[in-house]
């Protein structure tokens, strides 16, 4: 596949695309920046491209129609007596939400056909070999468009701020087409909102700032794909598919080294994406805010995947909480168990939603279902025994702001991120809970002294290697968190510092990046989803 990280990608398509946007007038480079898109779409997905075109088609024309709609209400209501008012208003909220439907049942209806019949039908095949029925339905064999778990959702955000009236309908075709399959987004987000499509549509002219920043920014992207994720996939592929050999250490291990493949590759894409796109002067909404950092789980989902995390909360959580049965239980259960507690009763049935979607939204298999209730009965379980634990540290007087305090709670999180990716990376659910049982059952680090943990595709230099660069991403992301702009201070420096700073960075990435005989390369892990 033809992944960001990929020299196709940087040093053929980028690269041409950036001549031809920089020698073309401004109109040409909007349809040069579509047809380019389109381009990449087709290299990934062929003609499954088509669908992508039908989703772009089906939220323009019920814009367009919602539009239509607004006009007859705001045209009706002029003309209306006041005690009429409330009832129009109500007749074409009724038929927006039709429209808002229509798109709905279009968008998530290819969605869930492409990428979710084959579990459906092997689910429900189970179901009939339980009850003996003696039938079994085949399972078809379906391709899907790279990033449609991306684009769909996109689309549809389009929809619901348009039906909600929080921006006007596009009436440009090409101009809602360009943002939904705008390049460097198309495979991995991050999830752009319809503010960015007159950013892009405008196709300012490519500034040196603007370029040398995401010339970095690919290049810090792609160091941590390459010398991290990739040096260490070889392990996490062992591991994963040969479990039952291994002790409980080495379960620990394998947790721990694909939450770290799974950031640095995450992470490191989304830096080359939002690279690219500052290459152009285009600004993207950031993906990530040093995840690591978070001292709770519910913390941790703000500053991981933040666009998805807005996504859901605006779109799922947002909507059913303030719904009228919802809101009416709140208030009962206000009055039943108190101020803190009261909410939390209903609000988790609105994070339950968004749990399960969000596990759904990422693969159609148990595991994936089970990664989201997992966080989901972590965030419910830490929302509840706040007050306890509050209460605790009173008593026995700990500071909660203190370093040691919140050390802690970053350790704790982060070992409970790495369980619950166990079950993310894991072949099957049975498979994950196998792997999470021996870490107790097997509970040894015997792997480790009798040096089989050597054996994994990884030697002492390989550990080593990966140690130090963790280290430098962990600096460069403690300087952020203490609010330094890195790019915007290297930048300052000379020219000739500058320059040095490019070379250096290429220079690591030919040197320690993991390629060449015995490496296999990281699949880009959320272009499947």
């Amino acid at each position: 596949m033809l992944s960001y990280c990929s020299v196709e990608y940087l040093l053929v398509f980028l690269p041409v695309v950036l001549f031809g946007y920089l020698i073309l007038p401004k109109t040409a480079r909007r349809y040069f920046l579509l047809l380019s898109s389109y381009a990449f779409f087709w290299y990934l997905s062929g003609p499954l491209v088509l669908w992508h075109v039908a989703a772009c088609l089906c939220v323009w024309l019920c814009g367009l129609a919602i539009d239509r709609v607004l006009a007859a209400r705001d045209e009706a209501l002029l003309s209306a007596e006041r005690s009429q008012k409330k009832a129009i208003r109500a007749k074409y909220a009724g038929k927006v939400r039709r429209w808002v439907f229509l798109a709905g049942v279009v968008c998530f209806g290819i969605l869930l056909s492409l990428k979710y019949t084959p579990f459906f039908i092997d689910n429900l095949n189970a179901l009939l070999r339980t009850l003996h029925t003696g039938r079994q339905l085949k399972v078809p064999s379906i391709l899907v468009p790279v990033g449609i778990s991306f684009y769909t959702l996109m689309a549809m955000s389009y929809v619901f701020d348009v039906g909600r009236e929080q921006r006007a309908p596009e009436k440009n075709f090409f101009r809602l087409t360009l943002w939904l399959a705008f390049f460097p987004t198309l495979m991995e987000g991050p999830f752009m909102r319809y503010d960015t499509a007159e950013q892009i549509w405008e196709v300012p002219r490519i500034k040196g700032e603007n370029f040398q920043k995401g010339l970095w920014r690919i290049l810090y992207g792609v160091l941590k794909k390459m010398i991290v994720a990739d040096r260490v996939n070889s392990a996490v592929e062992l591991l994963y598919t040969d479990f039952a050999s291994y002790d409980g250490g080495m379960m620990f291990l394998a947790a721990v080294l694909f939450t770290l493949q799974e950031y640095m590759e995450f992470s490191g894409t989304i830096d080359i994406v939002i690279g690219s796109a500052q290459c152009f002067g285009f600004v993207l909404p950031e993906n990530f805010n040093q995840p690591f950092f978070a001292k709770t789980i519910s913390e941790f989902w703000t500053r991981w995947h933040i666009t998805l995390g807005a996504w859901l909360r605006d779109y799922v959580f947002y909507p059913l909480s303030m719904s009228a049965p919802l809101k009416k239980l709140t208030k009962k259960c206000r009055a039943k168990f108190g101020n803190h507690y009261g909410p939390l009763v209903t609000s988790s049935i609105a994070l339950f939603a968004v749990w399960l979607f969000n596990g759904l939204w990422h693969g159609a298999g148990w595991s994936f279902i089970f990664f989201g209730m997992y966080h989901f009965a972590l965030i419910v379980a830490g929302s509840f025994v706040t007050p306890v634990v509050i209460s605790f540290c009173e008593k026995h007087h700990i500071n909660r702001r203190s370093f040691p305090y919140r050390l802690f709670q970053m350790i704790r999180t982060a070992l409970l991120v790495a369980v619950g990716e166990m079950f993310f990376r894991a072949l099957s659910l049975k498979t994950g809970l196998i792997m999470f049982r021996q870490m107790f059952t097997r509970a040894t680090l015997q792997s480790f002294t009798d040096g089989k943990f050597l054996k994994l595709g990884m030697d002492r230099q390989d550990y080593i290697i990966v140690a130090v660069f963790v280290v430098c991403v962990f600096v460069i992301s403690l300087l952020k968190e203490r609010g330094c702009r890195v790019l915007d201070a290297l930048y300052k420096k000379p020219m000739f510092i500058r320059c040095l700073i490019t070379a250096v960075l290429v220079a690591l990435i030919l040197l320690f990046g993991a390629y060449g005989t015995g490496y296999v390369p990281v699949d880009p892990i959320y272009a499947n989803f």
